[in-house]
């Protein structure tokens, strides 16, 4: 078994909400290899919850952040510099889509909806990726976004967060072109259903986990797990190689034609 030692790295996990959180199952893994982990929450209700998933984590931080605040973004990385002061792994796994926006006809989006779904989910790798830039230099930095089939596909009532996927995985090729030469890698992981908090979020995700689990050629839904392991492997120097990539981790769902 291939052992994966970061011993002296450090990353800021964005989107942990609790403990069936893709971010948390990342953070997991990235914990286990004994990388050091600082956690973003939004306000006083979801504080508790980060804390106590982050405190068994050796020299784990948990900062406040409010990616739609621009001044907010700036103090969280202050605030992880001066207690790493570097920084090697970004997670985003940010997303937000009013209710409304998420159950009737994609056409009556309303303007500001749609504006906040991209804003929040796809937009705010942008200013992450500017402030983690400085403090991954000369680290080979790596960043990871979690996106969605629907960025490709119409998934009946993700409307416009398939919108805000596609743009949030034109971003990370952006991204990608633009700090190779920093020597940071930038890729997008396309997780398979899962039961998370943001999921059961989605009309009918019931039927979207038996779908999946019907005709994806492993006969099977994936795990949170295993998108933790992915993003370990992007992340990590398993995939020095690898940037502006998407990777579906989906057990095979994807390729299906029907």
């Amino acid at each position: 078994m291939y052992t994966i030692d970061l011993t002296g790295k450090t990353g800021m996990i964005f989107g942990v909400a609790n403990h069936r959180s893709l971010a948390w199952a990342i953070a997991e893994q990235l914990g286990q290899a004994r990388a050091r982990l600082a956690f973003s929450y939004q306000g006083e209700r979801l504080k508790e919850n980060v804390a106590k998933l982050a405190a068994p984590l050796k020299g784990s931080e948990v900062f406040e952040c409010d990616v739609t605040d621009d001044e907010a973004m700036a103090r969280a990385f202050d605030q992880v510099a001066k207690a790493f002061g570097h920084l090697d792994y970004l997670v985003h796994s940010v997303a937000f889509a009013r209710k409304e926006d998420l159950e009737g006809a994609f056409r009556d989006t309303s303007r500001d909806g749609y504006r906040m779904a991209l804003e929040i989910s796809a937009y705010s790798l942008l200013p992450m990726a500017r402030l983690a830039a400085p403090l991954m230099k000369d680290r080979n930095g790596s960043i990871v976004a979690l996106t969605y089939l629907a960025s490709q596909r119409v998934v009946p009532n993700y409307n416009v967060m398939g919108s805000a996927k596609a743009a949030l995985e034109h971003s990370v090729r952006q991204l990608a072109f633009e700090l190779g030469p920093m020597g940071i890698r930038v890729n997008a992981i396309s997780a398979g259903a899962i039961n998370t908090l943001s999921a059961r979020g989605i009309s009918g995700f019931t039927s979207m986990l038996s779908e999946a689990r019907e005709k994806a050629p492993l006969g099977r839904n994936v795990t949170a797990e295993e998108v933790g392991k992915s993003a370990l492997f992007l992340l990590s120097d398993l995939g020095s190689g690898v940037t502006g990539e998407t990777l579906h981790v989906d057990a095979g769902y994807h390729v299906m034609g029907v």
